[in-house]
């Protein structure tokens, strides 16, 4: 029996050793949500440049991609010219602008140009909380009833928006068209 417990830390130690070494194989990208199917989540935010109260009713019509942004967010200065092309190509782009001062996301629109046809102020993060936001950038893909249909955490680069996004988006632009 004493043997027995002297050998319950080693296999204690194996046991974590295992768990994180298959956390080294993850794709932080790939961050599971449960509201992949389900409705954007309700809300009732102002706008970032008017004031204007914006509600969940303001998203549905086209689908879109929901970007998850931030002044303070460093990768979203290096995602925020790519989301610039994106809406010059006409990909519908709403931005929530998550635990973030008005003026300095309204001064940053100014200096970065805004690609944003909505642009909701979440300045308590409520929203972000809804959506399971990690951090910032993360977008979500919806379509025109406003249902979730994927998330992406992380950059929207030239690659990622080539090779991950631009299928889902034309995709759920093609089943939007009567």
């Amino acid at each position: 029996m004493k043997r027995l417990v002297l050998l319950l830390p080693l296999v204690i130690f194996l046991g974590v050793a295992v768990f994180l070494y298959r956390g080294l194989f993850l794709n932080p990208e790939e961050l599971p949500s449960a509201l992949i199917d389900k409705p954007f989540p309700a809300f009732s935010l102002p706008a970032v440049q008017d004031g204007k109260t914006l509600t969940v009713a303001d998203l549905k019509g086209k689908p879109a991609l929901v970007n998850v942004w931030a002044t303070w967010c460093v990768s979203c200065r290096v995602e925020h010219p790519v989301l610039n092309a994106l809406g010059k190509l006409g990909v519908n782009i709403y931005g929530v602008n998550y635990k973030d001062d008005n003026a300095a996301a309204q001064k940053w629109l100014k200096e970065f140009n805004d690609p944003y046809q909505l642009n909701i102020s979440d300045t308590a993060g409520s929203l972000g909380l809804d959506l399971g936001v990690y951090g910032a950038p993360e977008t979500f893909l919806i379509d025109k009833d406003g249902i979730i249909r994927h998330k992406f955490v992380g950059v929207i680069d030239e690659r990622v928006w080539r090779e991950q996004l631009a299928s889902l988006y034309q995709q759920l632009v093609d089943e939007a068209q009567p």
